[in-house]
């Protein structure tokens, strides 16, 4: 098992890293495990394409110094609050029991942003809870039940004022 200190999840490749991505290499130079989950590639994005995010993703990873980065592959832009997809990105959070996770903004101009958003904050309120199973995605065995001590989000594109800055 890999225990993530701070895991940031975005809907795309370089949105953690535009949003956070200085919180994350603080972090990560004062000695705590930090990672990235994206939940798409962007592979709606206009700026390059989904290979081209992903070698980026991978770029980004490695001058991050991040202990771990996944892509779980929902479908950009169409990806939904169902219970596959819930039931995916819990099993991903109890894998990796981060303290806090960083989340894009709940509200935003671009859709995957905010509801990407709300996805990842009743993830992490539902990876609390025991009567919801899910399985181990490398080992297939049952996981715990893990709910991150906090859940930060983190502004993309509308001038929001922060209720927390990290310099």
């Amino acid at each position: 098992m890999t225990k993530i200190d701070l895991l940031a999840i975005a809907p795309h490749p370089d949105d953690a890293e535009l949003g956070c991505g200085g919180t994350l290499a603080k972090h990560r130079a004062l000695g705590k495990t930090t990672g990235i989950i994206d939940l798409t590639a962007g592979e709606l994005g206009t700026r390059g394409s989904a290979p081209i995010r992903l070698r980026e993703a991978q770029t980004a990873a490695e001058i991050l110094g991040l202990t771990i980065r996944e892509n779980l592959g929902f479908e950009d832009g169409f990806f939904t609050q169902d219970k596959a997809t819930l039931l995916r990105l819990i099993a991903a959070i109890r894998q990796y029991q981060p303290e806090v996770v960083l989340a894009s903004a709940l509200r935003d101009r671009h859709t995957d942003h905010a509801k990407g958003a709300e996805l990842i904050k009743t993830a992490c309120f539902l990876a609390g809870l025991a009567r919801i199973e899910t399985l181990h995605p490398q080992t297939g065995q049952p996981q715990p039940a893990w709910r991150p001590r906090a859940v930060y989000h983190f502004i993309h594109d509308y001038l929001l004022l922060p209720t927390l800055v990290v310099d």
